[in-house]
């Protein structure tokens, strides 16, 4: 039986809150940085984590010093993201929904994204937020150029089927602490 959205993501956040580690960060950082090692120096976009969101900031940092790397600028709804340049030392300022972004800075157009997410399955959906940020901003994007997205979570925001849309974007990748799954 396939869960309804909010029912799906009440499940998917419940099992991230309890599945948030550091020690699953390390061991999942790794495997992000092995996975994201090809795409090295191309235009990539990540996220600032909000909450119990996995962390990507160190793969983030490392990557910032072989070519840009952005993060989101969230919008009004019905819009898709951008991205404005990041690197450690970026001053910050708060957003909406919770989130921070640089307070200045050039555009970034990624050709690769960490995505975040609530919950996923093993066909490589995607369960967000509810906003459709990234599904408009990847639908964006590879109307004009071929582009990665890779999501990143917790294996414990595995869920066996999504309540899906004719408008989700599938991910091409998810890098848990436990595996990587490729779907391309």
């Amino acid at each position: 039986m396939t869960l309804d959205k909010a029912e799906a993501r009440r499940t998917a956040l419940a099992a991230r809150d309890e599945a948030h580690d550091p020690e699953r960060d390390r061991f999942a950082q790794a495997r992000l940085r092995t996975a994201l090692a090809p795409l090295a120096g191309r235009p990539i976009a990540g996220f600032l984590p909000i909450g119990t969101e996995i962390d990507p900031l160190p793969i983030m940092a490392e990557l910032a010093t072989e070519g840009p790397v952005g993060v989101p600028i969230t919008p009004s709804l019905g819009h898709p993201l951008s991205f404005r340049a990041w690197t450690p030392e970026t001053p910050l300022i708060d957003g909406k929904f919770g989130t921070r972004w640089p307070a200045e800075g050039d555009e970034v157009v990624p050709e690769v994204l960490i995505v975040p997410l609530v919950g996923f399955d093993r066909a490589g959906n995607r369960l967000g937020y509810g906003g459709g940020f990234y599904d408009r901003t990847l639908e964006a994007l590879r109307a004009v150029r071929p582009t990665v997205a890779v999501g990143y979570a917790y294996a414990a925001q595995e869920l066996e089927e999504l309540p899906l849309e004719p408008t989700d974007q599938p991910l091409d990748a998810i890098v848990t602490e436990a595996e990587t799954l490729r779907f391309t």
